[in-house]
């Protein structure tokens, strides 16, 4: 199974949050939200979790936040997307040979997640992994991402440090692109610009070609 099943119960503190969401947005999605991108993709863009207003409210990563209006343009810029980004599920954008996904797939709540959330969410991104039978690439969208794929394929995490553009070969082949998070914290304090992003696209694109 890639994704959890809808009602999941995995993690205690997801399940609350989510049940308080349904109440106060009846009308937002408010479940684990499923990869977006073909099975046959040879990138896989790993975040962290869904934004509360974003991913969660659209059932799509990256859909309708910040994030989403730095990544997929960019994604696109790159020939590895098509059509218009209109912030909705329903709005035609599509991925070229790129998949995106998050670590943990349910909101949490102040955006942030726990060691033992990664760890419950850890089965869906082996099999997210293991799915993709064209995957060259991988690029990891902040430490917890990073730290997340390197435990789904049991690399040790002190071999791969987490660096804004590092690239890493790891133990099965795959190559590991890390950039900051496209989080609108990160663009408003100068953590990340969008000619950083671009660089780490343009570095990572190099390894599907």
């Amino acid at each position: 199974m890639l994704c959890p099943e809808k009602n999941c119960a995995l993690c205690p503190r997801l399940v609350a949050f989510r049940k308080e969401n349904q109440q106060k947005f009846p009308t937002f999605y408010n479940a684990p939200v499923p990869s977006f991108g073909p099975l046959s993709a040879k990138l896989l863009v790993l975040g962290m979790a869904p934004g509360l207003k974003g991913a969660n409210q659209t059932g799509r990563p990256f859909t309708n936040d910040y994030a989403g209006d730095l990544l997929y343009p960019v994604l696109k810029q790159f020939g590895l997307a098509k059509g218009s980004y209109g912030r909705r599920a329903d709005d035609g954008f599509e991925l070229i040979d790129t998949r995106v996904t998050n670590a943990v797939r349910c909101v949490p709540p102040q955006n942030k997640v726990i060691a033992a959330e990664a760890s419950a969410c850890r089965p869906f991104l082996l099999a997210e992994l293991n799915a993709l039978s064209e995957l060259k690439a991988v690029l990891a969208l902040g430490s917890v991402a990073h730290n997340a794929l390197l435990a789904a394929l049991g690399c040790k995490q002190s071999a791969y440090k987490f660096a804004h553009c590092a690239r890493h070969v790891l133990d099965n082949g795959l190559v590991l692109v890390d950039s900051y998070h496209t989080s609108r914290y990160n663009v408003n304090t100068g953590v990340l610009t969008e000619e950083m992003f671009a660089a780490a696209v343009r570095l990572i694109k190099k390894e599907t070609e």
